[in-house]
């Protein structure tokens, strides 16, 4: 019992059902992931937001002037498609640029998306989230077809160069359950319905500019612009 009641806390916490239901629809009439179907960002700014898990998962300095927040789903195939583009934009831009990731995995869909958001967040207590974030990504069509995730991850943890006995111990744990939970209650803050949804300085970004590498490159150089005014 005591290994499942992380589970039950995130599932109970998340609201799963209303997520998967409104990403289910908006996938079947756009066939993309749920997001604005204009180019221009549309503000999303509820009067209060969930801070989300303390310490985030973040790369680049946090004066950066373009500041973005990612909520994902590990084993969600267009949060998969987005990674290349992201990790790009990143090498590009450098420190012009804050990245933040937000743990939201649809459980109803993806049977391994916990699995996969506690082990990012099992590396991260020993200081390799991305590490494992990365791994997680890269080889998404690997593990996503597999019936038990627990070796491979495992094998991830020993190729990453942390601790496996701990990484093992820690992925089932209450902090872990905890931190995936905190990002729930700041995805539905604002109004996050599936995966990946990004905001640019806190401005939801459409899914057809964030998934199309020069728009995407565009539309952070005109957030540039606009920062130097």
């Amino acid at each position: 019992m005591k290994r499942i009641l992380p589970f039950l806390i995130i599932l109970s916490v998340l609201g799963v059902a209303l997520g998967s239901a409104w990403y289910l629809k908006r996938a079947s009439t756009n066939n993309t992931p749920p997001s604005a179907n204009s180019d221009t960002p549309r503000p999303n700014i509820p009067a209060l937001v969930a801070p989300g898990a303390e310490p985030a998962h973040t790369m680049g300095p946090v004066t950066a002037p373009v500041k973005l927040e990612e909520f994902g789903d590990f084993e969600c195939p267009p949060c998969g498609q987005f990674h290349p583009v992201l990790k790009k934009m990143h090498e590009e831009f450098g420190d012009r640029l804050l990245v933040t990731f937000r743990e939201f995995p649809l459980t109803a869909m993806h049977p391994h998306a916990v699995s996969a958001a506690s082990a990012a967040e099992a590396a991260g207590l020993q200081g390799k989230f991305w590490e494992m974030h990365h791994m997680l990504y890269d080889n998404q069509k690997t593990w996503h077809e597999q019936f038990d995730v627990r070796p491979t991850f495992e094998g991830y943890a020993k190729q990453i160069g942390i601790d496996v006995e701990r990484f093992k111990r820690e992925i089932n744990s209450d902090l872990v359950a905890r931190r995936i939970t905190e990002d729930g209650k700041r995805a539905r803050s604002l109004n996050v319905g599936g995966t990946p949804t990004l905001f640019m300085n806190g401005r939801e970004m459409p899914f057809e500019i964030i998934i199309n590498e020069e728009k995407f490159r565009a539309a952070i150089k005109q957030e540039l612009e606009s920062a130097k005014r």
